[in-house]
C-alpha cells in the first residue's frame, strides 16, 4: 500500500471481508480431540455441509468451554455448515466434526443432517441454480438465461 502498512495478516493473507488472516493454530489435531477421529463413536462422520446451531444450553455454557468449544459455540448462534466452521475457525474438518460430536451430546448444539440423497436430486439442485441466478452480478445486472 502507499503508506507502507500491509493490510494482510503475517501470513498475507485477508479472509473474504478483508480482515487480516493469522496462521493457523499450531496444536496438533489429535490434542484437540484426544485422539479421536471423526465418527467414531457414531459410526459415521458428520457430513460436511451438516448444519450446526448453538442451543440455549451452549449459549450459557460459553464461559465455562475450552477454547475450541468456545468458538464453535459462538460461531453457531445462527446455522452454519460444518465445512463453513471449519474455514471460520481455522481448524482441521475432522477436528470440528469431532468437537460438534461432543457438542452434541452434551446438548450445546444442534446438528441437522441433510436427508441422504438431496445432493442428487434434480429438484434441489434447479432450486440452487435458481438463487444463484436471483444473485445480481457486480453491475447490479440479474442473469436470467441458461
Amino acid at each position: 500500500m502507499a503508506d507502507g502498512q500491509d493490510p494482510a495478516g503475517a501470513d498475507g493473507f485477508t479472509g473474504p471481508d478483508g480482515a487480516p488472516v493469522g496462521a493457523a493454530s499450531a496444536v496438533r489435531p489429535f490434542l484437540l480431540t484426544q485422539g479421536r477421529v471423526a465418527g467414531y463413536a457414531s459410526g459415521s462422520a458428520i457430513p460436511l455441509e451438516t448444519q450446526v446451531v448453538a442451543t440455549t444450553a451452549g449459549i450459557d455454557a460459553l464461559d465455562r468451554l475450552t477454547l475450541e468449544r468456545h468458538d464453535i459455540i459462538a460461531a453457531c448462534r445462527l446455522p452454519q455448515s460444518v465445512a463453513e466452521i471449519a474455514a471460520k475457525l481455522r481448524l482441521h474438518l475432522n477436528v470440528v466434526r469431532v468437537l460438534a460430536e461432543d457438542l452434541r451430546a452434551e446438548g450445546q448444539l444442534t446438528v441437522h443432517v441433510p436427508r441422504p440423497g438431496a445432493a442428487r436430486d434434480a429438484s434441489v439442485l434447479r432450486k440452487i441454480i435458481d438463487g444463484l441466478r436471483a444473485i445480481p452480478d457486480s453491475r447490479g445486472v440479474l442473469r436470467d438465461s441458461d
